[in-house]
């Protein structure tokens, strides 16, 4: 789902809605040229995921006044970007800033094998002014001299060329071959070429060679002997110029005497110039061009001490150990032609000849995007008349029968009818096959049993309810169609597909089977430099030990970049991080560091993808991946499908499996009945584990909400939001909705759009329906309003609209201030509102998750468990919530658990009660060390051989299993029930049973039976278990530890409603998460456990300050504070932090 980044801030919306100027200073750039991004909103998971979007370059005001309009001709044809990944040190948008601002005819960037900054760099690019080249320096395996291209049929995984460690060495092996694509089809066969030797290799050593790259280039692109990697200078430089000639030969023959380019580079070393002159002569000897560049690596000069870093960090050695590698001067930045024709007078035409290939080869990217593929339709059907097969089908299920002409109110009347409409739109704009591919989708996972469901503005469109893309029936909602789709969109549709997160590898690999490896791809991440990493790598670099650099970087501070840590670092205190890593760590931060890959997007073309942009594979096995983001893939055309994993419908389908083996009932989730108990649980916010409803601030707001039917689910999820709730503010619509405000409208005609939300508009269609309704848009024109006011059109359409809009709003008889007030608080909202169809999508979830937590609390923590990691509380804290909800929770045992969590029955009179008489037993995955692969073998091993007798019997029968996950295992407990063996007997058994394997003869053990040891204290057992599963079912830490609490005056979480509000309290418990909100203006909120329930710490910037340390570090704290409670919601102001010392703590999750 895409989200438009706001224009304005969150405090600038606050102050136009308030009247009140803003506290935000002027606006900055990055080192690229960029606004930062829009952060991460989900940040604790307080609302549905976002993700970043890269802001629009900036190019510098003056950048055409600053460009040198005496400059020589030249254009740089070899220069790495810090995409080449630690072997660049600037960003592909200062690359191009400075190459306008020293007047160069154009620009090539040539990243090592792979065209991955080059959209960034376009873009900077046609902002400033400088043509473009693109090219690549790739690496020539020196163990491949033969073809290894590979079909599309036959690409299917990696191939391991055992040679990944090398990439890691001072001076990898492999020759370099510099391309230059001589324009859009030779961009096209470069990016083929690319594509076709990543995937002959593995991630991180594909297998180029130059057979494989001259058959497909030759004759579309300029190739340049390169640096001193290069064929002909490193034959130069090892063997004489009689075997440089010779590679210059193959060159020419492979190439074309017209695309061979003889490079000559001069850095200031004193072997330059012998090098150049050599070079020079045989380019003549062989009738070849030659032509002056700069190996340019960093933009300007003072950039070399980062890129000696990088080089350090790339080879896994500090500087002084990589030292003899590095070039001896900072001589690898751009330079002008000036400047160019100075250094390279002696070779006649050089630089000129530089500026002619610069000029031939410069074209702008604006590539034609791939289609989708044509859709495979039953003979004699187009994809639309199919489409209409399948909406007709899936219309009948939903609706029932198309109704009569002479019934027209009914809401089976109105959805044919918005259904009709709907398809003529989609007909038009030829959008039928992408309906279908999706629908596709979704076919393969119910036919595999996988929950999905479609969220978005996808769930606007009656077609993709009835198509069953979503749960959201649009037509009696009322949501707008053209939110989702309108004939003035630049592009087909935004549907995501939301997958449980087990089985989601099972659809994208279904997406390579049905459309190959040449064609389909998965979106890249590119992972940078954050603070932490960025001190770590340049600690590093600087050769200081493993355990400083660890030490260093845990000091940052996690919810600033490096700029709040170094203002925070005081350097005359011990332990403090040093100047000069901080300095690195600044130039560094926000740079790539490496490809990732993205959380679903996929790209789907008609053509293949690889000769769009390069693919290559992922870490992730049979993953391949594009080299470019999501926001190139945007800017580029490329249509993305995003499959996207959602750990909660995961453990909505264990819970459904678990309830009907253990409980004998089928729950249904898209028809769950309405349960004014169940929201009456939400009203107490007790939704520990329920989804997009459990984190903090939902749970502050719930009590005030009262959520008491489906559609304030809907509000709640929307409610959440960066802005709309911050610190200690209360919403507008809560303050309407529990009568504290009066419902007004700032003009009759807005009752319609905001009736629903109190007056206060909540979602983006709101924001549609007031243009309608206030100015006579139609519903198409509202969303070209929509989208313009979030700054997706240009300046002049946003005018157009804005006459529009005034010339409406005189019409209905709105003008002067009421108008412009409208018209600004429109603007305003529209960069902060929600979409309603996406919380609508969420909502069901919402329920669906509340009603099995509150009928099966059992099945719910157990399907919780299983699928982890997701959520905002860790394993411990969810067992200890089914624990206060009566569910008995078991430790692992070998003979009893499962791999993973499971149900078993708990009946009345066995010495323990459990809610519907089934006791939660964790899973032998969950011990350390384990893991799921070990854990399935255990579990198929007992139940086709039966179960296991000892230890010994076990170490025979799954012979992986190592004696560091014996110990765990016997740390856990799991041959307690089953053995009879206690922990420290079981850890002495181990230690002589390990030894027993399938080769050896059984029973020759000597010393596995333990001697008497002493028994374990309840406390040390809760120890243990925290140590070996995460979690201690009936000992957390702070029980253990309450006398000496209570002595303190130690307030539980429960007591917390005896005291009067704004009376000092003293509160204790293991810190679950910290968590400092964008939103929040320094304030950090953290969440204590202790062993009645969970407390909510509200900790000031200054308080943060003065006590950082413990606040920052300390697993477990003893809070003074001032006690908030209102509407059912109590708060501590912290004013005082101490750490608790105690015995066994979790690691608390933070967020921002």
């Amino acid at each position: 789902m895409g989200f438009n980044n706001p224009s304005w801030s969150w405090d600038e919306l606050e102050a136009t809605l308030s009247d009140r100027p803003s506290r935000e200073g002027p606006k900055h750039t990055q080192r690229d040229g960029r606004a930062p991004g829009s952060p991460s909103w989900n940040g604790g998971g307080d609302s549905p995921a976002w993700s970043r979007k890269r802001q629009p370059f900036q190019a510098p005001a003056d950048i055409a006044a600053r460009a040198r309009l005496d400059a020589a001709p030249y254009a740089e044809l070899h220069c790495h970007s810090n995409f080449s990944f630690l072997d660049g040190a600037s960003h592909p948008e200062e690359l191009a800033t400075e190459a306008a601002r020293l007047g160069l005819e154009a620009l090539a960037v040539t990243d090592h094998n792979g065209l991955y900054g080059v959209v960034r760099f376009a873009e900077a690019a046609r902002a400033v002014g400088l043509p473009t080249v693109f090219g690549s320096e790739i690496t020539l395996g020196a163990g491949c001299s033969q073809r290894v291209v590979r079909s599309e049929a036959e690409t299917h995984q990696q191939v391991d060329t055992g040679l990944v460690s090398d990439a890691h060495a001072p001076d990898p092996a492999g020759t370099h071959l510099l391309v230059l694509a001589d324009g859009v089809d030779g961009y096209g066969r470069l990016s083929r070429a690319l594509s076709i030797g990543h995937l002959a290799g593995e991630k991180g050593a594909p297998q180029f060679t130059f057979d494989d790259i001259a058959d497909g280039l030759s004759g579309h692109a300029w190739v340049l002997t390169g640096c001193r990697k290069g064929a002909v200078p490193s034959a130069l430089t090892t063997a004489g110029p009689r075997d440089a000639r010779r590679e210059l030969q193959r060159l020419v023959e492979a190439f074309g005497r017209d695309r061979v380019l003889v490079e000559l580079w001069d850095h200031g070393d004193p072997l330059d110039s012998a090098r150049n002159d050599a070079l020079y002569e045989l380019a003549g000897q062989e009738s070849v061009a030659c032509v002056a560049t700069n190996n340019v690596h960093y933009a300007t000069p003072p950039q070399r001490k980062l890129a000696t870093a990088l080089a350090a960090v790339r080879a896994r050695r500090s500087l002084a150990d990589i030292d003899a590698w590095l070039p001896g001067a900072s001589g690898a930045h751009l330079r002008s032609g000036a400047e160019q024709a100075q250094r390279f007078a002696r070779y006649r035409g050089v630089v000129e000849c530089a500026a002619e290939v610069g000029r031939a080869a410069a074209f702008d990217l604006a590539l034609v995007a791939p289609k989708l593929p044509p859709f495979p339709c039953p003979p004699g059907l187009t994809e639309m008349q199919y489409l209409r097969e399948v909406v007709e089908a899936g219309g009948r299920r939903r609706y029932g029968e198309r109704p009569t002409t002479s019934e027209d109110l009914s809401l089976r009347a109105r959805a044919w009818q918005t259904i009709d409409r709907e398809l003529a739109l989609i007909d038009q704009l030829d959008f039928a096959g992408y309906f279908l591919v999706v629908w596709d989708l979704v076919e393969f996972c119910r036919r595999s049993d996988i929950f999905c469901q479609g969220r978005g503005s996808a769930a606007n469109s009656a077609v993709c309810y009835a198509i069953g893309v979503t749960a959201a029936d649009a037509v009696s909602l009322g949501l707008l169609f053209e939110r989702f789709l309108s004939p003035e969109r630049d592009g087909p549709p935004d549907i995501d597909i939301d997958i449980e997160s087990d089985r989601r590898e099972e659809v994208i690999q279904y997406v390579y089977e049905r459309y190959g490896r040449h064609h389909t791809a998965q979106v890249a991440n590119v992972i940078t430099y954050r603070a932490r990493s960025a001190v770590r790598d340049m600690a590093k670099a600087l050769g200081y030990e493993p355990g400083q650099q660890d030490a260093w970087a845990k000091q940052v501070d996690g919810w600033g970049g490096v700029r709040v840590t170094a203002d925070q670092n005081d350097p005359t205190q011990a332990g403090a991080i040093p100047q000069p890593v901080l300095d690195l760590a600044l130039e560094v931060e926000d740079a790539p560091r490496h490809l990732g890959i993205h959380s679903g997007g996929m790209v789907i073309c008609d053509r293949p993808v690889i000769e769009v942009c390069p693919v290559e594979w992922g870490r992730m096995d049979k993953r391949s991946v594009l080299q470019w983001d999501k926001d190139d893939c945007a800017a580029t055309g490329l249509v993305k499908f995003d499959l996207l994993g959602l750990g909660m419908l995961s453990a909505l389908h264990y819970a459904v499996d678990l309830v009907r083996e253990h409980r004998g009932y089928e729950i249904d989730i898209a028809t769950l009945p309405q349960d004014d108990d169940v929201y009456a649980m939400l009203c107490r916010a007790d939704t520990v584990g329920v989804f997009q409803i459990e984190s903090r601030a939902q749970m502050a707001t719930l009590p005030r909400l009262k959520p008491r039917r489906f559609y304030d689910l809907v509000v709640e999820v929307a409610l959440i939001r960066p802005g709309p709730i911050q610190g200690g503010s209360v919403h507008p619509y809560i303050r309407r909705r529990n009568g504290k405000e009066q419902v007004t409208y700032l003009h009759p005609l807005l009752e319609n759009s905001l009736g629903k939300t109190l007056g206060i508009p909540l979602f983006q269609e709101q924001l549609m329906q007031m243009a309608i309704d206030v100015a006579g848009f139609t519903p198409a024109e509202s969303d070209e309003l929509r989208q313009a006011m979030g700054s997706k059109r240009s300046a002049r359409r946003m005018e157009q609209l804005k006459a529009r809009l005034y010339a409406g709003m005189e019409a209905n008889g709105i003008v002067g201030d009421v108008a412009d007030e409208l018209y600004i608080k429109m603007k305003a909202f529209a960069n902060y509102g929600f979409p309603e169809s996406h919380s609508v999508s969420f909502a069901y979830l919402v329920y669906a998750s509340s009603w099995i937590k509150y009928h099966e609390p059992a099945a719910f923590c157990a399907a919780l468990l299983n699928a982890q990691p997701m959520g905002f509380w860790s394993p411990h804290t969810l067992v200890r919530d089914a624990r206060r909800h009566g569910v008995v929770v078991r430790t692992p045992d070998l003979n009893a658990s499962l791999a993973g969590a499971t149900l078993e029955p708990c009946p009345p009179g066995t010495g323990e009660t459990s809610v519907g008489d089934v006791a939660v037993r964790l899973g032998i995955g969950s011990i350390r060390g384990i893991g799921a692969k070990l854990a399935d073998a255990i579990e198929t091993e007992r139940s086709t051989h039966g179960e296991f007798v000892d230890t010994e019997d076990l170490v025979r029968r799954i012979p992986d299993l190592e004696l560091p996950q014996l110990e765990a295992m016997a740390t856990a407990g799991l041959f307690t029930e089953c053995f009879g063996l206690d922990r420290r007997a079981a850890m002495w058994t181990v230690g002589a049973t390990v030894q027993s394997r399938p080769g050896r003869l059984a029973g020759i053990v000597t010393g596995d039976a333990a001697p008497r040891l002493p028994g374990m204290t309840p406390v040390e057992e809760a120890v243990a278990d925290l140590w070996a599963t995460g979690v201690s079912p009936d000992g957390h830490p702070t029980q253990f530890v309450r006398k000496e609490l209570d002595a303190l005056g130690v307030l539980t979480s429960v007591q917390l409603w005896d005291p009067e509000p704004g009376s000092m309290v003293h509160v204790a418990g293991v810190v679950t998460h910290r968590q400092r909100p964008q939103t929040a203006q320094g304030v950090t909120f953290l969440n204590l456990e202790d062993e009645t329930g969970l407390i909510n710490v509200v900790v000031s910037k200054g308080c943060w300050h003065r006590f950082r340390k413990v606040a920052r570090e300390a697993p477990a704290m003893v809070i003074r504070g001032r006690l908030e409670r209102s509407e059912g919601v109590i708060n501590i102001v912290a004013e005082r932090l101490d750490p608790l010392p105690m015995p066994g703590s979790l690691r608390s999750r933070d967020f921002r």
